[in-house]
């Protein structure tokens, strides 16, 4: 009998789990409901691919989209269109908001905000504070949870917990695996004064190695006392990677874009729009995450897109704030490093989609199978394109990387199978909603 389909994108290169092939897609109710050659089949959408990748949908698991609270940088809607725009099909946002995402009804408004507003599907990370620790358990299980975020130095207010004790006490009360921001908030403040004023290049000299390797090392401790599971946010240095690599049972790694791609001699180049915490360091550092993906120690990639205006930005440092653009530039940027020889196509989908979906327990998504979500990210291995900052649909409307060119570029994104991007094109209506999670299920 012949199959009927409400879409099918045939003639591209499927590149996932089992390795890399010419199979058309057929997606039913916004489900992937069969792959194989389905050029005769009926469908009431067909979608050309010829010459294209098809990849799982791009799994951003570290943005800031500033809503509520700094809509003047960014709100879910804008943020989620900067996504889509850079074939990014699903985001996890991050809880330093204006309130906080620390509260179940926080939790429950971002939700709300984000629900057929964001252009792609989302989860938000749960702020894990002193007061809150002994309600975790039920906070990571609500809908639209992520797990939870700790900072344990970067951040002001109840966001940070900076003590052993208020580490030990969040993971005691876990289940999920948790998030952390590690720099040591003590040592970040005894150097203060290494910072020089209208210099962003002292920002890694005041946030040096040490101060990222001690508080990572003080993590690691407190979670193999607790048997818990922590990730490591934007890791910036071999001796971290060194030390991460030999605890694997409990400890996940992330890296970024940037960490990758540049180095310390950007900060003359773009002065504080390289400016990031943990920052931008020396070259050394960042070979040595090259070589953490290499090995397999890194298990996902993260944009940790973080917006400020730029007229923020060109405030004489430090009164310059950390942060940058990312989500829309994190697969052009990869694409681009693939085709220098620097990672493979498998291993660039593991880092972005099946790694994501396996690390944090994704329901339906991170895969094209049978059964799941038909969140696609359709590239463009071939193509060069130079970025620029008039096509970055964040609120700020810059980019680190503007003027650079690339190799590898975003042509369509689907989220449950509805084409929401094509060149360069929102063509559907925001259709964003919840991501679930098998640990909350």
């Amino acid at each position: 009998m012949r199959r009927s389909f409400d879409v099918v994108l045939y003639g591209g290169a499927l590149v996932n789990q089992d390795g890399e092939s010419e199979r058309d897609i057929g997606v039913i109710d916004g489900k992937i409901a069969e792959i194989g050659q389905l050029s005769s089949c009926d469908a009431a959408e067909k979608i050309n691919c010829r010459g294209l990748h098809i990849l799982p949908g791009v799994i951003d698991t570290q943005v800031h989209f500033r809503e509520p609270g700094m809509p003047h940088k960014e709100d879910l809607e804008s943020g989620s269109r900067s996504a889509v725009l850079g074939g990014v099909t699903a985001v996890f946002e991050m809880p330093n908001t204006d309130p906080l995402t620390s509260t179940p009804e926080a939790l429950a408004d971002k939700v709300r905000r984000g629900l057929n507003r964001m252009h792609c599907d989302f989860a938000f990370w749960v702020g894990g504070t002193h007061e809150n620790a002994r309600d975790l358990a039920e906070l990571e299980r609500l809908p639209g949870a992520a797990g939870v975020k700790v900072f344990m130095g970067s951040s002001t207010g109840s966001l940070l917990i900076a003590d052993d004790a208020g580490i030990a006490e969040v993971l005691s009360h876990t289940r999920r695996r948790v998030a952390f921001h590690s720099e040591d908030e003590e040592r970040l403040i005894a150097r203060k004064h290494l910072r020089r004023e209208g210099d962003p290049s002292s920002h890694p000299i005041w946030r040096d190695v040490e101060t990222a390797v001690q508080s990572t090392r003080r993590l690691i401790k407190i979670a193999q006392q607790k048997g818990a599971l922590i990730h490591v946010l934007h890791v910036t240095t071999e001796e971290e990677i060194e030390l991460l690599a030999q605890c694997k049972d409990i400890a996940s790694v992330e890296v970024t874009p940037h960490h990758l791609t540049m180095d310390d001699t950007d900060y003359q180049r773009i002065g504080a729009l390289a400016q990031m915490n943990p920052p931008v360091r020396s070259a050394r550092h960042r070979e040595a995450l090259w070589r953490g993906i290499t090995q397999g120690i890194v298990d996902v990639i993260g944009s940790d897109h973080a917006p400020h205006t730029l007229e923020e930005k060109a405030r004489p440092y430090p009164q310059s704030p950390s942060g940058m653009t990312g989500v829309q530039t994190i697969v052009p940027l990869l694409l681009d490093h693939l085709n220098a020889g620097r990672i493979s196509l498998a291993r660039l989908v593991d880092l972005t989609s099946a790694g994501p979906a396996r690390l944090f327990g994704i329901a339906q998504k991170g895969r094209v199978a049978v059964g799941y979500d038909a969140d696609l990210t359709i590239v463009d291995l071939k193509r060069r394109e130079i970025i620029r900052n008039s096509w970055i649909g964040s609120r700020v409307g810059w980019t680190p990387y503007d003027g650079k060119t690339v190799q590898g570029w975003p042509i369509g994104t689907l989220v449950r199978g509805r084409k929401v991007m094509w060149e360069g094109e929102l063509v559907a209506q925001s259709v964003g909603a919840p991501i679930r999670f098998h640990a909350a299920l």
